[in-house]
């Protein structure tokens, strides 16, 4: 089996170095990534200027470009074969909810997806980054049942979250739902030296709403590993009819 590894921290970051060892398992890796940290570029694409990768000391192959960026070369110019699957990850911290429309990390594996090619997303719901060492032997045995099911979903995804916790207390895997997060005060506004104003997107405080049982929040706060399938398709169908009762003309 041949594996494409891609994320969005970067080719150096310790959790796509855990994806690819534990993928190395059961398949042949090709790991193909971007040269720095790519967090929330979401499905963003390199159109203004020409991209160039080289290959790391370690084998890995770096774009310097977006995730979805690697995916692309990798698919259409890098890899000597089209991958069997895709992996991306592991991303330091979660993506959960809305993240995933922000996520470079579930990004890359929707480009995938788009392609034809099965793709998965990973990421770990601790900012201790370093602890993700210890989830090689679960991540191999938990991909390894993924790729033996016949059938994977056509324009699908998995999205899955590891939680913040050692493997051995990990409860299960939960199958989920995406859930509902908001952010309080995560827009900083200030001035710099100079007095000019300045924004600052990110950071603030994180709430997750209660009420849905079967979303990946409550399940990785429950100890348990969260899996949510994820389509292309994002279609309101239950609003079709509706909508079109509202007899819009010009």
């Amino acid at each position: 089996m041949k594996i494409l590894c891609t994320n969005d921290d970067g080719y150096l970051a310790t959790g796509l170095q855990v994806l690819a060892s534990a993928a190395r398992h059961f398949g042949e890796v090709t790991v193909v990534a971007p040269d720095r940290e790519q967090s929330a570029t979401s499905h963003s694409l390199t159109l203004h200027h020409p991209l160039r990768s080289r290959r790391a000391s370690d084998g890995s192959l770096v774009v310097d470009g977006t995730p979805t960026d690697c995916v692309i070369l990798a698919v259409n110019a890098l890899l000597d074969s089209r991958p069997d699957i895709c992996f991306s990850g592991i991303n330091h911290g979660a993506n959960m909810g809305e993240d995933v429309l922000y996520s470079g990390t579930v990004a890359a594996a929707m480009e995938a997806t788009v392609l034809g090619i099965p793709s998965v997303a990973l990421s770990y719901a601790s900012p201790q980054f370093e602890s993700i060492e210890a989830w090689e032997e679960p991540v191999a045995r938990l991909l390894e049942g993924i790729v033996e099911q016949r059938g994977f979903p056509p324009s699908t995804l998995l999205n899955i979250n590891l939680p913040p916790i050692h493997p051995s207390d990990v409860k299960g895997v939960r199958i989920t739902s995406l859930g509902e997060r908001r952010y309080s005060e995560s827009l900083t506004r200030a001035h710099d030296p100079s007095g000019r104003e300045y924004f600052w997107i990110g950071g603030g405080e994180r709430q997750w709403k209660r009420g849905n049982g079967d979303s990946d929040f409550q399940a990785i706060e429950d100890g348990y590993i969260s899996l949510t399938p994820l389509h292309l398709d994002l279609t309101n169908y239950a609003l079709l009819e509706e909508i079109r009762e509202w007899n819009l003309t010009l």
